[in-house]
């Protein structure tokens, strides 16, 4: 069975259905290719940076994902050992500042948000399967992919294929796109909670003490998003069967009494942990291919951008396949410039944000706790957050140099960062 296309997509997920949508309301024909029948919770990409939302204002997807539950947040509390809870909940960052028209970032469980625009990609016209195994993908100049679905056997041929399956990119393998990614220096772990009412759910939180950092982003009635930081030492520090009680009680802070209602609440999901680490590739297409999402590399989750990134880069993919008719690789070169240099400064700004919040020790809390001091007195050495939250292209070359880092952790070193 045999059938031909203006974009195969492998992988229907956030990156993959989203395009799917947007092309194929653009009068294009797609076949969608999607593994799972059943979207889970993976622990990752539930929370929109205001930039990332302003994409999907872009993308005409904005109103289906608020009509499917999404939520916006309105003010950040950065709590800390080094400050009394007081002083942390005194200017509480109004979340509504860093892009125009966009209120705050947007959040929706990872599930209800896949399984959403997948909905809208087959609504818009898209060919959408699930439960499929590929087993080739070719590209070049005459780009096919052959799966298995239903038990049948299936070729199908298109203009394009778009790899939009994840971290482990089977579509990226086939193209020889090199991954790069840095060394892990932290651990990451993530958990749904429900029963979480006492938290203001237009609140996000983060904050540091002991061993562990958190954060918090709730999703409205009672249900709230958490994660947590600690050292790599402890990579089995919440394994087990108790692991997820274990995990909500190093919420329980001094530095922030309000977490008792996050360590009082209930599991509503698994509790997954992940090394921290950034990757990127230094070109994200190749002949009769392109890659989105965490196929082309993810920032360090400390940031929370998955989502953003992904969802520029549907933006932009999509506008150039609107715009032209020839779908050469050279199609993609504004693309590729574009990420390169927006993964290299958000690769930056994670760096310095878990230099400063998950890194533990006398050394670490002294660090934050002059950081603060001197970011009282110098805004500008708290950039880094404008470029998470209002996009890394906001700020000037000049935030993303070695002399800039230097000066936000307190060191002497100058040059260029990598």
């Amino acid at each position: 069975m045999s059938g031909t296309y203006d974009l195969i997509i492998v992988g229907g997920g956030i990156g993959g259905s989203a395009l799917a949508a947007t092309m194929a309301k653009a009068g294009k024909k797609i076949l969608l290719l999607e593994k799972s029948m059943i979207f889970e919770d993976h622990v990752r990409g539930e929370w929109i940076a205001p930039w990332g939302v302003a994409e999907t204002k872009r993308l005409g997807l904005y109103d289906t994902l608020v009509a499917a539950g999404g939520h916006h947040l309105a003010l950040h509390v950065s709590y800390d050992e080094t400050r009394t809870p007081q002083e942390a909940e005194a200017a509480p960052l109004p979340l509504d500042m860093f892009v125009p028209d966009v209120p705050g970032p947007l959040c929706l469980g990872h599930p209800k948000h896949c399984q959403t625009l997948f909905d809208e990609a087959k609504r818009a016209g898209a060919e959408t399967k699930r439960g499929v195994n590929v087993t080739l993908i070719e590209p070049g100049s005459a780009p096919r992919v052959e799966y298995s679905h239903e038990g049948k056997t299936h070729e199908a041929t298109a203009r394009l294929i778009v790899g939009a399956d994840g971290r482990a990119s089977a579509v990226r393998a086939a193209c020889g796109i090199d991954l790069h990614q840095d060394k892990p220096h932290h651990m990451f772990g993530g958990l749904l909670v429900e029963g979480a009412e006492g938290w203001d759910e237009t609140k996000q939180a983060i904050g540091t003490e002991g061993d562990f950092a958190f954060l918090a982003f709730p999703q409205g009635k009672g249900r709230v998003r958490v994660y947590g930081s600690y050292s790599l030492d402890e990579r089995r520090r919440f394994a087990g069967e108790d692991g997820p009680r274990a995990f909500l009680e190093a919420f329980r802070m001094n530095c922030a009494p309000e977490n008792k209602h996050l360590a009082d609440a209930k599991p509503a999901g698994p509790l997954l942990s992940y090394f921290n680490n950034d990757s990127w590739t230094d070109m994200p297409f190749a002949e009769g291919a392109v890659l989105i999402g965490d196929a082309a590399g993810w920032n360090d989750p400390i940031n929370g951008l998955g989502l953003s990134i992904t969802y520029r880069d549907v933006r932009m993919v999509s506008e150039l396949l609107k715009e032209n008719e020839t779908w050469s690789p050279a199609l993609f070169n504004p693309y590729g410039e574009e990420r390169y240099e927006r993964m290299r400064r958000l690769r930056f700004a994670g760096q310095l944000q878990a230099a400063l919040d998950a890194e533990f020790g006398e050394e670490a809390r002294e660090r934050r706790r002059s950081y603060d001091e001197r970011k009282a007195a110098d805004p500008s050495l708290g950039s880094h957050a404008f470029a998470i939250m209002a996009g890394p292209e906001t700020l000037p070359p000049e935030m993303f140099t070695e002399e800039h880092r230097a000066n936000v952790l307190g060191t002497h070193v100058k040059g260029e960062v990598g």
